[in-house]
C-alpha cells in the first residue's frame, strides 16, 4: 500500500462549555478550516476541504476523529465529493471515529458524485461509548455522462461499522455495481437515481421520535420512497430513494431539526455552501 493522498487527524475536547480542538493535523489533499460556532451551545463545526477539487485514480484518504467527554462537533465538507474516472485503481477513503462519554458527533458530508467509469470504496469505523451520540448521513448521486445514461460509474461501496462499548452494534454495507446488478430493478434503486442514508445511534432514541420521523417521510411519499428501521442498539437507520439530491436533503433537514430538538433542545445549523 502506498502513501496516503490526504490524511487528517482531529482531536477535540470540551473546555468551559465550548468544544475546541486540542490536536489538528493534516497533510496532502485533505485540509480542515478553522472551527465555526453557529450558536451559543458551544458545539463546533469543522469543514473538510479537498484542494484538488475531486478524487482521482488510485487516491487514498485517511481521517481520524476523536471527541473527549462531553465534546460536541459537527463535521461536514465544503462541497460534494466528486469521483472521476479510475482506469487503474479505485479511490479509497477510510475514517476512524472515537467518541467518549457524553460526546456527540454529527458527520454530514455533502453528496458523493460518481462519474462515468469511476470506482470508489469508503469505510467508516466508529468506536463509541454507550452514552455517546453519533449521527451520520450520506447521499449517492450518479454523475454526468456524455450519453446521458444512468449509473455509468463502475462501482460504489460504502461500509459503516459502529462499535458500542467495544461490541459491534451496527454493520451497514452498500455496494452498487451497475455491470453486475440491475440497479433500476426491484431490491436496488427501483427506478430512482439517488440514494440517501441516515444512521443515528443514541440512548435518547425512543418510539415517539421514530413516529415523528416516519411522518416526515410519509409526507414526501409522492416524490421518493423511504423507510426507517430500528437498530439493535438505541438508534435507527433511514433509507431514501429519490430522483434528486434536493429531495433527500430536504427530508434529512426536517429529520435533523426534529432530532436536534428532541435530543439537545437546539436547532440544526445551516451548513449549505451554495
Amino acid at each position: 500500500m502506498g502513501a496516503w493522498t490526504g490524511e487528517l487527524r482531529l482531536d477535540a475536547e470540551e473546555r468551559k462549555g465550548k468544544t475546541v480542538a486540542k490536536n489538528v493535523y493534516f497533510q496532502g489533499a485533505l485540509k480542515v478550516m478553522r472551527p465555526i460556532y453557529h450558536d451559543h451551545s458551544g458545539q463546533a463545526c469543522y469543514y473538510l476541504l479537498n484542494p484538488g477539487g475531486g478524487y482521482l485514480d488510485g487516491d487514498r484518504y485517511k481521517m481520524r476523529i476523536s471527541l473527549d467527554e462531553q465534546a460536541k462537533l459537527t463535521l461536514t465538507t465544503q462541497s460534494a465529493t466528486k469521483v472521476y474516472k479510475t482506469p487503474n485503481s479505485h479511490v479509497y477513503q477510510e475514517t476512524e471515529i472515537y467518541l467518549n462519554e457524553g460526546s456527540f458527533l454529527e458527520y454530514l458530508p455533502d453528496p458523493l458524485i460518481a462519474y462515468e467509469h469511476s470506482r470508489y470504496k469508503q469505510k467508516n469505523v466508529v468506536h463509541m461509548s454507550k452514552n455517546a451520540t453519533f449521527l451520520y448521513t450520506d447521499i449517492i448521486t450518479p454523475g454526468w455522462s456524455p450519453g446521458g445514461e444512468r449509473f455509468r460509474y463502475d462501482s460504489i461501496q460504502l461500509i459503516n461499522e459502529i462499535y458500542v462499548d467495544h461490541e459491534l452494534a451496527v454493520y451497514d454495507h452498500i455496494k452498487l455495481s451497475p455491470s453486475t446488478q440491475n440497479l433500476s430493478g426491484l431490491g436496488f434503486m427501483e427506478g430512482y437515481t439517488h440514494l440517501g442514508s441516515m444512521i443515528a445511534v443514541g440512548e435518547q432514541s425512543d418510539a415517539l421520535l421514530l413516529d415523528r420521523l416516519f411522518h416526515v417521510m410519509k409526507d414526501s411519499a409522492d416524490v421518493c420512497k423511504s423507510g426507517i428501521s430500528l437498530l439493535h442498539v438505541p438508534g435507527f437507520a433511514i433509507r431514501i430513494l429519490a430522483n434528486s439530491t434536493q429531495v433527500i436533503e430536504s427530508i434529512f433537514a426536517a429529520c435533523l431539526q426534529i432530532i436536534r430538538q428532541e435530543w439537545f433542545n437546539t436547532q440544526p445549523s445551516f451548513l449549505r455552501k451554495y
